[in-house]
């Protein structure tokens, strides 16, 4: 089929590229000319596993396409699906101004009866505005156009994997037509797909994210009293983990989670039942755990400092998760601002997400601290006083234990992702504090 993507950010793009991989004839439209340049030349403009390679055997092939040009694109495809960002607002909510301005590209400019899908994250209801927006900008009235609800499921740093081999395809739509006609756009996946009406679809995206930003949730707060009370939360995840009830994912207690989806939507459908009158008790426990718990080990170690100011502070890993240059809501954003604040000289190392980050903060002063940015960790441990680990990269993980106490000043690790045992911290003679136990 002919389709067209609007959007090329993490939804867009990985949609687009393994919808072409599935045989279809791909549009991803852009507004941005130097990122679309860069996508003709099989460049990605994310970091994510294997998508580059997919874009280039796409483009190869001829069935994937990149323009600005959305006139053109909107004309005559047999669906457009919509995967544009939804920001969160100060309030909670989501901003569907991009999803607007798409709508109204769309109603001025097709030319034929078209399956417009919406697969960006929007709160329940949304696809019934969308629908009659376009109906309202319409040109042609008498165009049939039906819009659809396909929200995504991916993960960052598997992104392309979760789309190809998905667990299971949602699918919201108000009339059989709409139904068989994702079916057939589905059916080269062989993945099997759950059809229900928009507003299901739509509450399905957020009850799933939602859920999982709970259970990590839930497996910190727990962590934070196995800490008062001599118990290892890896022992009690492991423990939990046999239980089918329960399952052995996001059972991992940490700094808290952080990227484009848990912490967006967990506020979002928050803010959407307190619209309605109702109370969200659990959700609203999760955002609350979430919000403290990424600090928790910036508290622990102001108790054990006297002050951070003209001290060499390390800092390995600044994604949100690995396998990602992704810094959205991620917690090195909040712990480096307190760090500069206090007068911290911060040397940060990341192997992938360190240039986003020179974007917030460039190099050099910023308040009372300071900032630096290294190729390798080492560099980063070089005489330093105290080590924030932020994000367990595979780099950070083969550093040894010994080589904080060989390199630091003071072997001070503050490890927010569990990466080592502790054992063999303080065997190494490094004073070592970690999430749970």
């Amino acid at each position: 089929m002919k389709l067209v993507v609007a959007g090329t950010g993490y939804v867009g793009l990985v949609a687009g590229v393994c919808f072409a991989e599935m045989g279809h004839d791909v549009t991803c439209v852009d507004v941005d000319e130097n990122k679309v340049r860069l996508m003709e030349s099989g460049v990605s403009p994310i970091y994510e596993a294997g998508l580059e390679e997919l874009m280039k055997k796409n483009n190869a092939a001829g069935r994937l396409h990149y323009t600005t040009d959305y006139k053109s694109a909107y004309r005559n495809p047999d669906a457009i699906f919509i995967g544009v960002g939804t920001p969160e607002q100060p309030d909670g909510s989501a901003n569907l101004n991009y999803i607007a301005t798409v709508c109204r590209e769309i109603a001025e400019n097709v030319e034929q009866d078209c399956l417009v899908v919406v697969k960006s994250t929007v709160p329940v209801g949304t696809n019934d505005r969308v629908e009659q927006f376009i109906k309202d900008f319409l040109i042609r009235k008498e165009l049939h156009i039906e819009v659809a609800s396909n929200p995504e499921f991916l993960a960052q740093g598997s992104a392309v994997h979760d789309t190809l081999h998905a667990a299971r395809i949602i699918i919201g739509t108000e009339s059989v037509q709409a139904e068989e006609k994702l079916r057939k756009i589905y059916e080269p996946f062989q993945l099997p797909i759950v059809a229900m009406n928009r507003r299901s679809a739509e509450m399905t995206k957020y009850a799933c994210n939602d859920f999982l930003a709970l259970k990590i949730s839930y497996m910190n707060d727990i962590a934070n009293l196995c800490e008062k009370m001599g118990a290892d939360i890896e022992k009690v995840a492991e423990g939990m983990s046999y239980d089918a009830r329960i399952g052995a994912n996001f059972l991992k207690a940490g700094i808290g989670y952080g990227g484009s989806c848990f912490p967006k939507d967990t506020k979002a459908l928050k803010f959407q039942a307190n619209q309605v009158g109702y109370h969200l008790r659990t959700v609203e426990a999760a955002v609350d755990v979430n919000t403290e718990q990424k600090i928790r080990l910036f508290k622990k170690a102001s108790d054990r400092l006297i002050t951070f100011e003209h001290l060499k502070v390390a800092v390995l890993g600044l994604a949100f998760k690995p396998g990602t240059d992704d810094l959205r809501e991620a917690p090195s954003l909040d712990n480096v601002k307190l760090l500069l604040d206090n007068g911290a000289d911060i040397y940060a190392y990341d192997p992938v997400a360190a240039e986003n980050f020179r974007k917030k903060y460039p190099e050099g002063t910023h308040g009372k601290g300071t900032i630096t940015y290294v190729k390798n960790p080492e560099d980063a441990l070089q005489d330093a006083t105290i080590c924030f680990i932020f994000t367990e990269w595979k780099e950070v993980k083969a550093i040894a234990p010994e080589t904080y106490s060989q390199k630091m000043r003071t072997p001070l690790v503050y490890d927010g992702r569990n990466v080592y045992a502790k054992a063999d911290m303080e065997k190494a003679g490094v004073e070592y504090y970690s999430i749970g136990r």
